[in-house]
């Protein structure tokens, strides 16, 4: 009997008996050294045979459940912050996921400046050695497209390590570091970015519903379906990362949600104040967590972007409740669009989280525009979040213009008077509008005395 023979019988007695069958198996995101959400109902999911009794052991609770289409998912009831834990997965087989902590769950998603490692990023050999908290975990999703929503990710759990580290995002990090101090509890990230990629492809095809700006779509998606790409879609087609990236996390428990992009969007910057907050809306909607915490980052002075994109981002504080944004004025570079210094970003996200998420009573956001009003030749400015007062930070303040009905806009005189700021200048009689950091790459010096910068704003928003 030659080898072929003997393999072939094998295999036959193996089917025969039955040992071949879909395995009960967990999703990718229950797997050894994840974190999970305390203080809220956690689903639990993966995969088994049709029909197969599944039961789900974790922190003294255990649930039940029958597969259904070869899925299986059940709820843990809220869980305290700890461990490290185990969770038995019991069907016909049974599976062991160890070394599971609870804690703070956060994604972390955007574009390449959230997807940008610790290791690219400013004097990682300075913050590696330092990175030693078994407690931070991160998972990060391998950068994959899809037409339609896939059940799962591809990544693994990694705990925070000098010898991990360097390949985390490095906002996702800082953040997660200043988060796990203040807290003293795990953080859990799951990282999932994707460099030069618009918000409409993070955007779910019911995402666009409703929106006539967005309708270009929402009409790709539909003659997709009729005639699907044979390679499939690029990372930039609308839902194509939202159906890879986002839906196969979905429920997952989590707190909220850090983001950093805009770049790729700066080209249809007023389309980007309805797509901006319809995104953020679409994944609030599709968790059903409520409206979580959602902190993102205006995006960086930068040669190639224009202002009106950071007012788009300005604008969706607005539109979208329990919302914070990160101001980074003081920490761009004009000749890379990739600036260097990631902590202050990460850190910042967290003073949102600290304030939205966990009720800390902070400033956590720099001072932003509110209102003008115009007295003879001065305009007085007026702003929130102007923390125990408002400081020109080095010098006078400087970035101000103003224009009188002929629409010129000037160099402005700008000084701070109590909450505000009056701006005037020789010449302007009549003022109607003022503008602050309105550039590219604006030089600006407006902070609140807690070190946040002002952000970019202009009173004739059209």
């Amino acid at each position: 009997m030659n080898s072929i023979t003997t393999r072939l019988l094998l295999l036959g007695a193996i089917l025969s008996s039955g040992f071949l069958h879909a395995d009960v198996k967990p999703n990718i995101l229950f797997t050894d050294g994840a974190v999970l959400q305390r203080g809220q109902k956690v689903p639990v999911w993966g995969t088994a045979n049709d029909g197969e009794k599944v039961t789900v052991e974790f922190a003294g609770q255990s649930a039940t459940t029958t597969a259904q289409g070869g899925k299986w998912k059940v709820e843990l009831k809220p869980l305290k912050a700890g461990g490290p834990f185990s969770m038995k997965i019991s069907g016909d087989n049974e599976v062991t996921v160890n070394n599971l902590l609870v804690g703070e769950v956060w994604v972390a998603s955007g574009q390449s400046n959230m997807e940008w490692t610790l290791n690219a990023s400013f004097q990682p050999e300075v913050e590696k050695p330092k990175a030693n908290f078994p407690q931070i975990r991160m998972i990060t999703a391998k950068k994959v497209a899809s037409l339609t929503p896939l059940d799962e990710v591809q990544g693994k759990w990694q705990e925070c390590s000098p010898e991990t580290v360097g390949s985390f995002s490095a906002v996702a990090y800082y953040f997660a570091r200043d988060l796990h101090a203040k807290l003293g509890v795990p953080v859990g990230i799951i990282s999932t970015s994707w460099g030069g990629t618009p918000a409409q492809a993070w955007t779910s095809a019911e995402g666009f519903e409703g929106q006539p700006e967005l309708k270009g779509y929402a009409d790709q998606i539909k003659a997709a379906a009729e005639k699907p790409p044979e390679k499939g879609p690029g990372p930039h087609f609308p839902s194509a990362l939202y159906n890879a990236m986002i839906a196969p996390v979905i429920p997952y428990g989590m707190k909220g949600v850090i983001w950093y992009q805009g770049e790729s969007n700066a080209g249809q910057s007023k389309q980007y104040q309805t797509l901006f907050p319809a995104m953020i809306a679409d994944w609030r909607t599709k968790w059903k967590l409520g409206d979580f915490p959602f902190l993102y980052v205006q995006i960086a002075p930068f040669k190639g972007q224009p202002p009106e994109i950071r007012e788009a981002q300005f604008l969706t504080l607005a539109k979208s409740k329990n919302s914070a944004m990160a101001v980074t004025t003081d920490y761009g570079d004009a000749n890379d669009i990739h600036p260097k210094q990631k902590e202050p970003v990460g850190n910042r996200l967290s003073l949102g989280a600290r304030a939205l998420a966990y009720g800390e009573k902070i400033v956590y956001s720099g001072p932003l525009y509110t209102a003008m009003k115009v007295t003879g030749s001065e305009v007085g400015i007026s702003f929130d979040s102007t923390g125990s007062g408002l400081v020109a930070k080095d010098g006078d303040l400087k970035g101000f213009v103003i224009a009188g009905a002929d629409g010129k806009f000037v160099p402005a005189k700008a000084v701070i008077k109590g909450a505000g700021v009056v701006v005037s200048a020789e010449g302007v009689t009549d003022p109607k509008a003022v503008r602050y950091g309105w550039d590219n790459v604006p030089d600006v010096n407006l902070f609140n005395k807690e070190g946040l910068p002002a952000s970019p704003f202009r009173t004739d928003v059209p």
